[in-house]
């Protein structure tokens, strides 16, 4: 995809090239470009032309786009047919408003970091819709405008919203321009909003370092000494099975067995941090750490039978976890695919109605050419291929789990994806985990 210049990063108006076609790849890979493709979702009547936009957006129909506060334009090419302008109108943030998100942006140093590191946190647009700031476009707000003259969103502006949501996945201030504010002059207010939230009067008596003299003291401080290299494999606990006497109600074995997995779980973190740095990746994952530190016990022990305890250690573990030997085997291999919502997703069959199964079903039919749409069989959050022995599950935040049929067993057979195409072809024979 076409880069902007730097030079016109402080211009109101920003214009992108055509991007090429998209085919046999997901359409978005970023939380934004997601949260904008369920606002199109959300706004438009017509399925059918969320479909059909999509469609051109992948076949590179869509040509270049200029994004501008409150508008996004750009012409779309039918293949076969006639070329019309398309725009959608966004409504922008009012000056209350604006003031309202950056002292909310300044009261947490994590959001602060991140935007004057020129990267926009997911959290932050969600805080900021809990207090009534909405960055991302609300039900009503994707206002569509087509020469072809339908009133409601058309494959036209559908397809130029689809390329929207591609160029949020490259930046995603673009969610600021279209609601009014340019990248650098955004930045500019906050670093004077946060400078100004910092200048404490000088309370008489009250201590204090000289700015000037502490900058001035600067280099002739040590330097902090260098991050220590990630080691070449987790750490080897010693055998604590060799004590003349056992500590009555410890378990050796076992305890040799919380450590080793403890140390492969420090490992992993540190590779984690060592290797991705600060960024968004990062704070996903620890979003994610975070809540595997809230397991159930049950949940805990599907964990640490992952790595091959000994015998009786996984003995324990099985009954302790209420599932058997087997059931066991099968909660390891979901966790090792996706961690706690993957064994969410194994152990619960809910009842998909409402908005959720709207979305599905939207899914479902914009995943494939009609032509080409699998038989699914739906019960609850599954939809089967009972001729194929593959299944794909529905988790509550969204994302689609592939399932495959062994000896009568329903077992996990990779990864959650968004797209519910990309996740069944995960569970068929020759997927991502070499069956």
């Amino acid at each position: 995809m076409s880069r902007y210049d730097d030079e016109h990063d402080d211009d109101l108006v920003r214009t992108f090239a055509a991007a090429p076609p998209a085919r046999g790849q997901a359409f978005t890979r970023t939380w934004w470009g997601q949260a904008w493709l369920r606002a199109l979702e959300d706004a438009a009547m017509d399925r059918a032309a969320v479909k059909a936009g999509r469609r051109l957006a992948r076949a590179g129909g869509v040509g270049a786009v200029t994004v501008r506060p409150g508008r996004v334009t750009a012409v779309v090419h039918a293949p076969g047919g006639a070329a019309h302008r398309a725009d959608v109108l966004v409504p922008e943030l009012s000056a209350e408003e604006w003031g309202r998100f950056l002292d909310l942006a300044v009261e947490q140093a994590g959001h602060m970091a991140a935007l004057l590191d020129r990267e926009l946190p997911p959290h932050l647009i969600e805080d900021a819709a809990a207090h009534g700031i909405d960055l991302l476009p609300g039900l009503g707000e994707l206002d569509p405008e087509c020469e072809c003259g339908t009133w409601d969103h058309c494959g036209h502006t559908a397809a130029l919203c689809h390329q929207v949501a591609r160029l949020l996945d490259e930046d995603p201030f673009l969610l600021l321009l279209l609601r009014g504010r340019a990248k650098d002059t955004f930045l500019a207010e906050l670093h004077v909003r946060g400078t100004a939230s910092r200048a404490v009067p000088h309370e008489p008596g009250t201590e204090g370092v000289d700015a000037a003299e502490a900058w001035a003291a600067a280099d002739i401080l040590p330097r902090l000494p260098e991050l220590p290299a990630l080691p070449p494999a987790p750490g080897t606990p010693p055998p604590l099975d060799a004590a003349p006497e056992p500590v009555p109600g410890i378990e050796p074995a076992a305890l040799e067995h919380l450590a080793g997995r403890t140390a492969v779980e420090a490992f992993r973190l540190l590779a984690r941090d060592l290797s991705a740095g600060p960024g968004p990746g990062a704070g996903t994952t620890a979003a994610q750490d975070a809540v595997q530190l809230r397991l159930t016990a049950a949940q805990d022990a599907v964990r640490l039978a992952c790595g091959t305890p000994p015998e009786a250690v996984a003995e324990r573990l099985s009954t302790e976890s209420g599932r058997g030997r087997e059931g066991l085997a099968d909660a390891v291999r979901a966790w090792q695919a996706g961690g706690a919502p993957c064994l969410a997703v194994l152990d619960e069959e809910w009842a998909v109605d409402g908005v959720a199964l709207a979305r599905a079903c939207a899914g479902l039919e914009a995943a494939w050419e009609q032509d080409e749409r699998p038989p699914l069989h739906r019960s609850g959050n599954r939809w089967t291929l009972p001729e194929e022995g593959v299944q794909l599950r529905l988790g509550r935040d969204g994302r689609w789990w592939p399932y495959r049929d062994e000896d009568g067993r329903w077992v996990p057979a990779g990864g959650a994806d968004r797209d519910p195409a990309t996740a069944l072809a995960s569970a068929r024979p020759g997927g991502p985990d070499g069956s």
